[in-house]
């Protein structure tokens, strides 16, 4: 078997995550988002395969979103591209098996899609 991963490779829960990989003896490639822009059309499969919308995926929390996103109304196409333009407000880690997705926080919830 042979995931995919969104990680960022400073995210403590994405290092926790690869090491579960590593113990279960799961393949992974790793797509490292912030150095390696997304597609919209990526991002779109990407969120069908988690079932969620642009707005539901954004880590609120991060600085660029406090200053420059909180509180606006978008559409899902402009979500789409807050999200390509600042690939840090992607919530993390993000696995794929196959058809289906599912961010893994905590880590251990990448189980349920194996």
């Amino acid at each position: 078997m042979r995931v995919l991963v969104y990680h960022n490779g400073e995210c403590s829960k994405c290092k926790e995550l690869t090491e579960i990989l590593v113990s279960k003896g799961i393949e992974a490639n790793y797509k490292f988002y912030l150095y390696e822009q997304m597609t919209i059309e990526e991002l779109s499969d990407l969120l069908k395969k988690l079932n969620l919308s642009a707005s539901s995926i954004i880590r609120a929390s991060e600085p660029v979103y406090i200053e420059q996103y909180q509180g606006a109304v978008m559409s899902e196409e402009e979500w789409l591209q807050v999200i390509i333009n600042n690939p840090v407000l992607l919530q993390r880690p993000i696995v794929v098996n196959g058809d289906k997705a599912i961010i893994a926080r905590p880590p251990e919830k990448l189980l349920e899609i194996l």
